[in-house]
């Protein structure tokens, strides 16, 4: 279960939220007027993904996507977000949001309760695609000697 306090699940839980969620959350940090600095522009890039076989459980690259990575600075904190796609302000605004929960704004618990709502709704949506989906699995049987 994803932790919006823990650094690396805000980042998952910043990645998977809607980009005018995020802008909306910023907007209400940026509302108290903090200082803010800009370190990395939003600038859509590719990186590479890494996937895992499942067979022989070796890490393989299967292609390149498109992320948006930015960077900020909101008073002494840092904060940093990537998000897939193409998408600028959900980028800069996610960054907003991770400095925020990071630096303890005034509205941190707040921001951190509704990330928690999008890892409960990313939750209940992968459950309800395995209910519709997991009907058409195929099961296969393996002809192996016994030693």
């Amino acid at each position: 279960m994803e932790n919006p306090h823990d650094r690396s699940d805000r980042f998952e839980l910043i990645a998977a939220c809607d980009g005018d969620a995020l802008t909306r959350l910023a907007n209400e940090v940026l509302a108290d007027d903090p200082p803010l600095s800009v370190l990395q522009e939003p600038t859509p890039q590719l990186v590479m993904q890494q996937v895992v076989e499942p067979v022989e459980r070796r890490p393989f690259n299967l292609g390149e996507v498109v992320v948006t990575p930015a960077e900020v600075k909101l008073g002494d904190d840092r904060g940093f977000a990537m998000v897939p796609g193409k998408n600028e302000r959900a980028a800069l605004s996610g960054a907003i949001v991770d400095a925020a929960v990071a630096g303890g704004h005034r509205l941190a618990d707040d921001i951190a309760t509704r990330l928690g709502e999008v890892a409960t709704n990313r939750r209940e949506e992968r459950a309800r695609e395995w209910a519709e989906s997991k009907h058409t699995a195929v099961e296969f049987e393996t002809m192996e000697d016994d030693l």
